[in-house]
C-alpha cells in the first residue's frame, strides 16, 4: 500500500515536472522571439556608444574658444545679491551674462541690455569660436519634438557650416551672447537615433522613464531567467 502511494506521488511529480519544463520552454521561446528585435537594438546601440567618444559626438573638436580677461571695474553697476554671472566675448565686446531666479539678462559694460545678434554677427562669432567654415545663419523660434536643439531656450541662432572635409555641421548659438550651445553633425544624429532605440523613445529621444522601456526590461529579465533554467535543466528520459 505504501509502495503504491509513493509510486503515485512520483508519477504526479514527474508529470508536474514535465508540464513545468514545457511551460518554461514555451515562455522562453515566445518571450525571446518577442523581445529579440529590441535586444538587438540595445546591443547595436551599446556597441556604437562604446566605440565612439561622446566628446567627438558633441563636436568638442570643432570648438576654438579662447579664455578672456575681464576688468571687473569696467562693469560698475549694481547686481542682485543672488545673481550668478559670467562673461563672454561677443565679437570683441565683453558682455556680462547675469542669471537670477527671474531669468537671464545679457548686459554691456554700462549695464544696458545688449541687442539680438544679426545674421552677419552670428556668422562672425561662429568663425571666431570654432574651426568651421560658416555659410549661412537663421533664427529658430519654434520648438520641435526630437529636434537637434531641444532643451535650449528659444529663439536661437542656427549657423550652417562646413568642416575641413566639406561635411555640413549645424552650430547653435545664443541669440544674445553668441555662446556656442550645441554642435550637431551626422555623427551626433546617428548617436541620437541610437539613443532613441536604446531608451525606446523614438520621437523625443529624451524620456528614459517611459513605460515601454520598463516593460521590455522586465521581459528581458524573465527571458534571461528562463534561459538559465533551461540551461541547467535535468533531462529525465
Amino acid at each position: 500500500m505504501v509502495n503504491c502511494l509513493c509510486f503515485g506521488w512520483e508519477k504526479k511529480y514527474y508529470s508536474f515536472y514535465k508540464e513545468m519544463k514545457f511551460a518554461v520552454r514555451k515562455i522562453h521561446k515566445y518571450l525571446s522571439f518577442f523581445i529579440s528585435i529590441q535586444l538587438l537594438l540595445w546591443t547595436v546601440s551599446g556597441i556604437y556608444f562604446a566605440f565612439n567618444k561622446i566628446e567627438q559626438i558633441r563636436g568638442e573638436q570643432y570648438r576654438d574658444q579662447e579664455n578672456i580677461f575681464v576688468d571687473l571695474a569696467e562693469f560698475n553697476f549694481p547686481l542682485p545679491a543672488s545673481a550668478a554671472t559670467k562673461f563672454f566675448n561677443r565679437n570683441g565686446e565683453t558682455i556680462m551674462i547675469v542669471s537670477t531666479g527671474l531669468g537671464t539678462r545679457y548686459l554691456d559694460k554700462k549695464g544696458a541690455d545688449v541687442s539680438m545678434l544679426t545674421d552677419d554677427e552670428a556668422i562672425k562669432i561662429v568663425k571666431a569660436n570654432t574651426n568651421l567654415i560658416p555659410k549661412s545663419a537663421e533664427i529658430i523660434d519654434e520648438e520641435k519634438a526630437g529636434s537637434e536643439y531641444r532643451g535650449r531656450a528659444l529663439p536661437i541662432y542656427k549657423v550652417i557650416t562646413d568642416n575641413d572635409k566639406g561635411h555640413e555641421i549645424n552650430v547653435y548659438i545664443n541669440i544674445y551672447s553668441g555662446e556656442v550651445l550645441a554642435i550637431r553633425s551626422a555623427a551626433w544624429r546617428i548617436w541620437d537615433l541610437m539613443w532613441g532605440f536604446h531608451i525606446m523613445d523614438w520621437q523625443e529621444r529624451d524620456n528614459i522613464d517611459n513605460i515601454l522601456l520598463k516593460v521590455f526590461s522586465i521581459l528581458a529579465l524573465i527571458s534571461s531567467i528562463t534561459g538559465v533554467l533551461l540551461f541547467f535543466r535535468v533531462d529525465n528520459k
